[in-house]
């Protein structure tokens, strides 16, 4: 097995993403730092890379990080852990590239619990994090022991973190299954309704259904409403986006669905950016369309949420119903039943599909 010696204290590497973190949120408050020019040109090139990182998803992502990227957070995060006395091992890091910096809560985790992260971006998001580990490595220099970039094939590592889609995930079995790993697969996100919900609530969840164009496993795919249920209220809240309707790439995947749609004969309801059907099979949709699914009785929604435990990341729901969705779930640690609004607002041990990446990294030592 390789090991490595990362010469680094826990509190310097805290320290170092917590300045991180700072010139992320000096950045997004227009104060001018030594750092703003990198961050400036990263944030650039990331969108002439990736025509979906947009200024207000790119913004976002930062928000997020900047709010998990501080002292209090990270040593309140590390306090639920043992991290003394680690055997410093390679992690191979295999990240997707479908949101801005989607990837980093890996890099992150190995790091700070003293891995050397071996890391292979994804070609669509290749900029961002370099750039935020180099603001922490200006901090700490030291640090550049704890992380390398590998574009060709893998080799010396002792263990992987790859996510990709059900395809992928085939192949990354294949090839690093013989080592410690998490691979994680496809995932969507659900809400369930009650027609109870007022139109904040309806506003929150277009954040859920529109964050990064919905493109993220955290975003709403899919709506489970009672049968009979009123669309209205639904589609006034989502109308509080639309502003998407300006975004040419979005746009064009609104008509290309429309019309593959209309010309397959499906019932749509339509508000003329938001395309929703009825779909009983699938959790997943395109760009700029929900599916949803009618139900009768909650405690049916929480089985059948239960059975698909592995094909979901979050729920979205509120009172009595989210009650009965996690007393079925049980100590089930996926998907997560979260708040309206929320889905894209993670906190550091807000593990995807429910892993916990520290506990398993944990177990290399």
């Amino acid at each position: 097995m390789n090991s490595l010696a990362i010469n680094t204290t826990l509190n310097d590497r805290i320290s170092a993403f917590a300045k991180a973190g700072s010139l992320l949120n000096s950045f997004l408050k227009q104060e001018p730092t030594t750092a703003t020019a990198a961050i400036e040109a990263a944030f650039y090139k990331a969108q002439s890379k990736n025509s979906w990182f947009t200024d207000e998803n790119l913004n976002h992502a930062f928000e997020q990080w900047a709010l998990a990227l501080t002292v209090e957070t990270l040593t309140s995060w590390r306090n639920a852990y043992n991290l003394e006395d680690i055997n410093s091992k390679v992690v191979a890091v295999i990240t997707a590239g479908n949101l801005p910096l989607v990837g980093f809560h890996d890099v992150l985790s190995v790091i700070i619990t003293g891995h050397h992260a071996m890391i292979k971006n994804s070609s669509n998001d290749d900029v961002l994090t370099p750039m935020l580990l180099q603001l922490a490595t200006d901090y700490l220099p030291e640090l550049s022991q704890s992380y390398s970039y590998n574009d060709g094939r893998l080799t010396g590592y002792d263990a992987v973190i790859a996510t990709g889609s059900d395809n992928t995930a085939r192949y990354f079995e294949y090839y690093f299954g013989s080592k410690p790993h998490i691979i994680r697969k496809n995932r969507n996100s659900i809400a369930v309704l009650t027609s109870t919900e007022t139109i904040e609530h309806m506003e929150a969840l277009s954040k859920d259904v529109f964050n990064y164009f919905g493109l993220g496993c955290r975003s709403v795919s899919h709506l489970m409403v009672p049968r009979n249920y009123n669309f209205d209220l639904f589609f006034n809240g989502m109308f509080k986006q639309q502003h998407l309707i300006k975004n040419e790439k979005y746009v064009n995947n609104y008509d290309y669905n429309k019309a593959v749609y209309l010309m397959s004969e499906f019932d749509l309801l339509d508000n003329e950016f938001l395309l929703i059907k009825e779909e009983n099979d699938s959790y997943s949709s395109p760009i700029a369309s929900l599916g949803y699914s009618y139900y009768d009785d909650i405690n049916d929604v929480a089985k059948q949420i239960k059975t698909d435990a592995d094909k979901l990341q979050c729920v979205v729901a509120q009172g009595e119903i989210a009650k009965t969705i996690k007393a079925t779930l049980g100590d089930l640690t996926a998907p997560a039943v979260v708040d309206f609004g929320t889905t894209q607002c993670p906190m550091l041990n807000d593990y995807a599909d429910g892993v916990d990446t520290v506990n398993f990294l944990l177990t290399l030592s």
